[in-house]
């Protein structure tokens, strides 16, 4: 199994520029930790304002430890994202077989 963690979010108004290019360097950071097999940002098709921020990792340690170092290592610098949503955002993580990933993911993972 692996961890996808998925958040749908909107930006307060006038802050939708700045929390996209926030969530847009966090995806980036995130892509760079041990055991992140993708991490990406999409905008609501019908819906501009909304914001998709998907992850995948390994397994839960993976996510965690990812967590924990944009906490540490971002949060402090800019601030954090939380003072830009519009309200509290959706947040999931879910369990997916890896076999039902993309065969260039699942090569990975095994």
């Amino acid at each position: 199994m692996v961890i996808v963690e998925t958040v749908v979010c909107s930006a307060r108004e006038g802050s939708d520029a700045r929390l996209r290019r926030m969530l847009l360097a966090r995806q980036e950071f995130k892509r760079r930790q041990e055991g992140c097999l993708g991490a990406w940002l999409g905008r609501g098709a019908d819906n501009k304002d909304m914001l998709l921020v998907q992850s995948l990792f390994v397994d839960m340690v993976a996510w965690k430890a990812a967590g924990e170092a944009v906490k540490q290592h971002m949060d402090p610098a800019d601030g954090g994202v939380e003072g830009l949503l519009l309200g509290p955002p959706l947040v999931g993580l879910f369990d997916v077989d890896a076999s039902m990933l993309p065969l260039s993911i699942s090569d990975e993972i095994n």
